[in-house]
């Protein structure tokens, strides 16, 4: 796992960097599209990150072949309808690499921290709710505190790191996928 915080200095140059890396360590031959599954609803603040990632993304990626999104402001990916979005991306795209990205809450000196792993992420897992897990890699943005009546916490996040993060990461994603699309540097030719 690696982990960046979006003040750092030259967190716009590592995050692009750090995730260009898990594209290439974990996307295989047998992978045939790419589909950036953003989880979140808009109808709290703080889980509304990957709708807003979703959201920014959605244009940007047309440049691109065999790449799609799933959860944006307009059709967001929820704990209602994540199990049938799951069926959806198995059922219609070939092989499909899953990049996952929600919102998660964590330790106060991590919050405005985004966090790149290896392996699917168990959405909702900071509120209690019991999700299938999902992804290849996954990005996790930390938009608050853990610890305490955590769907409070959630409603009451500040819409403007919300905004931060969200655009942080939807450039972070378009960077990477970009310099993964000039060098090749994905094993075969999905872009």
């Amino acid at each position: 796992m690696n982990e960046i915080n979006i003040k750092d200095n030259n967190a716009y140059i590592h995050f692009p960097n750090i995730l260009k890396t898990y594209i290439k360590g974990n996307y295989k031959k047998e992978h045939k599209e790419i589909v950036i599954l953003c989880i979140g609803t808009d109808r709290c603040t703080g889980d509304s990150l990957g709708p807003l990632i979703g959201y920014k993304l959605q244009n940007k990626i047309n440049k691109y072949k065999e790449i799609y999104i799933h959860g944006t402001l307009e059709e967001p990916v929820h704990a209602k309808n994540l199990n049938d979005t799951i069926e959806y991306i198995n059922n219609h795209y070939e092989s499909p690499f899953i990049i996952a990205i929600d919102a998660c809450l964590g330790a106060s000196d991590r919050v405005g921290c985004i966090k790149v792993s290896n392996g699917a992420l168990k959405p909702g897992a900071g509120v209690n709710k019991k999700l299938p897990s999902v992804g290849d890699i996954n990005i996790l943005g930390i938009v608050n505190v853990s610890g305490f009546m955590e769907f409070m916490v959630l409603q009451n996040t500040r819409l403007q790191l919300i905004m931060k993060m969200s655009e942080f990461i939807s450039r972070g994603i378009d960077h990477a996928l970009w310099t993964c699309t000039q060098k090749n540097q994905i094993q075969n030719n999905i872009f």
